[in-house]
């Protein structure tokens, strides 16, 4: 792996190269907002049409990032194996990823990129990103200790997905060698697996929740946030090439956070144009039936950019633990949040309830 990511990383460098992304005059404001780039510039994004990208899409559609002269261009990715080496080499500016190993020891090998936002977590009562069981149980298993001796799935090995089933097995006393675990990658397929009844519980993700509940499949088991209340689902990666040209980062962060606050507007406060935000989901994910974003639960997105500090270092301490990292990671280094805290300081606090 390591020498295909190394291979990866040479390529991307090569084309960063000739790609000639010039920078631009840096200002200050004393508040309100910023003035467009005097220039157009590209900022590059890779993400998959999840939900959790809402701020990229919200943003895009309402014109956010043109309002600074910023184009968008959306780029796909088949694994994070090719990925990272691209944010690392400054090819790709911005990507959407799940906290992992992977992410970790591309740190650890070299590949320099930060951490500069949220994109994902869940809300108390509300998860997206949550434990379900199959109909068959249920009324059977009401507590975490419960889960003993039964077949369990996530969807990927030492990822989020492990780490918080893993979390959920702690709090009833267990651990994975009291169930039988099987790894399916495919959060379909998972649900399939619970209504053929070869899967028990599963770590399962909207809409694919929502859809099995109605559907007679599952049930929710409890709720994430009982033993996980601050749990970091997804992040926001940025390319050390992409923040150190703060004139561009920075516009980008502030469309950015005007994107996620009007996604929190919508699905966590219940104001702003419904119509028009959940108009502008359909369009750019999986979802697209409009009515469906009313009974789904959103993901937890900070509308001032924070991420779960603490519990990104757990998880680094988890992967550690189980021995999936291939060196040590100063996290202080790869968790850069003053983007988001100098957009904040322009736009002013969303506010501390709801989040």
């Amino acid at each position: 792996m390591r020498k295909r990511l190394m291979a990866c990383l040479l390529m991307w460098a090569l084309v960063f190269l000739g790609s000639g992304w010039a920078a631009v005059a840096q200002d200050s404001p004393s508040s309100g907002d910023l003035d467009p780039l005097p220039e157009p510039v590209t900022v590059r994004i890779a993400e998959d049409g999840a939900a959790s990208g809402a701020g990229f899409y919200i943003a895009d559609a309402r014109g956010y990032f043109k309002q600074y002269n910023i184009d968008v261009e959306w780029v796909s990715f088949i694994n994070s194996d090719d990925m990272l080496p691209a944010v690392a080499a400054g090819q790709l500016d911005v990507a959407g990823g799940i906290t992992s190993a992977a992410l970790f020891n591309a740190v650890a090998q070299g590949f320099d990129v930060r951490i500069i936002s949220d994109k994902g977590h869940d809300l108390p009562g509300r998860s997206y990103f949550t434990l379900v069981i199959r109909k068959g149980l249920s009324g059977q298993i009401r507590s975490y200790e419960q889960m003993k001796g039964l077949t369990v799935s996530y969807s990927s090995a030492d990822s989020v997905d492990q780490y918080m089933t893993v979390k959920a097995l702690e709090a009833g006393g267990l651990t994975e060698q009291d169930v039988k675990v099987v790894v399916i990658q495919d959060f379909a397929q998972i649900l399939a697996a619970l209504a053929s009844g070869s899967v028990d519980v599963a770590m399962e993700i909207e809409p694919f929740i929502t859809r099995g509940v109605e559907q007679g499949i599952i049930e929710r088991f409890n709720d994430t946030t009982e033993y996980l209340p601050r749990a970091q689902a997804a992040v926001v990666l940025g390319s050390p090439r992409f923040v150190a040209n703060h004139d561009v980062a920075l516009r980008f962060m502030l469309a950015y956070l005007k994107g996620l606050r009007d996604f929190n507007d919508v699905f966590v406060r219940g104001v702003g144009d419904r119509e028009a935000v959940v108009d502008i989901m359909t369009r750019y994910t999986p979802l697209k039936e409009k009515e469906m974003w009313s009974r789904v639960n959103p993901p937890g997105l900070d509308p001032d950019g924070g991420v779960y500090v603490d519990d990104i270092n757990r998880q680094y301490e988890f992967y550690k633990a189980n021995g999936a990292l291939v060196g040590d990671v100063d996290l202080s280094k790869v968790i850069d949040l003053s983007l988001a805290q100098n957009a904040v300081e322009i736009l002013g606090p969303y506010g501390e309830a709801d989040r």
